[in-house]
């Protein structure tokens, strides 16, 4: 296999046992007593994996690599990556609420990617942007707990004023989320 094609598998794998094969088994088992037993505050988590995540990858390229080489650094970013998602996936005393979930992945997703700047800038730009594109599920998920946050809010709004749609009066009048709460009067 030419080197160029094995870099590229190194760091694939891995980005996508992170972003999509955990989570996955994390969502599944998110019922599980294992999850509360295993997890960790957020302000733990999301620092071990970056870590681990930046140890596991850029020793691919020698610099940090540990003796036993990815039978070391890729079950320690497996367990990490478990730990990351707990907070997001699972139900545990250290569930993070929505806005918190939101602010924690739309951080982890860049943190995650800086790693593969090493790789791109050691000369290696296929295997980087390989390990970008499989971690994108990160920000992916991201989005999609940030528009169902914005769906509940919505729902939870509607069903505390019932007679107001979600940004109208009864005459179809534009209200403003202010004025709906407060005065009646439609907004500017």
């Amino acid at each position: 296999m030419h080197p160029a094609h094995a870099s590229v598998a190194a760091t694939a794998g891995p980005a996508l046992l992170v972003a999509t094969v955990i989570p996955a088994a994390v969502h599944g088992l998110r019922r599980s007593p294992l999850g509360e037993r295993t997890a960790v505050p957020a302000a733990v988590a999301l620092p071990l994996l970056v870590l681990t995540h930046a140890w596991a990858v850029l020793g691919v390229l020698g610099a940090l690599r540990p003796p036993g080489g990815a039978l070391v650094t890729q079950p320690a970013l497996l367990a990490a990556a478990v730990l990351f998602w707990l907070p997001v996936l699972a139900r545990t005393r250290h569930r993070l609420d929505d806005a918190g979930r939101c602010l924690y992945l739309f951080l982890a997703a860049p943190l995650l990617d800086l790693p593969a700047v090493g790789i791109v800038a050691a000369g290696r730009p296929a295997a980087g942007l390989t390990m970008i594109t499989g971690m994108l599920p990160v920000g992916v998920t991201a989005a999609a707990v940030t528009w169902r946050w914005i769906n509940r809010e919505e729902r939870e709004a509607r069903a505390a004023s019932p007679g107001l749609g979600p940004a109208h009066s009864a005459n179809g009048a534009f209200i403003s989320r202010s004025s709906a709460e407060g005065t009646g009067k439609p907004g500017r």
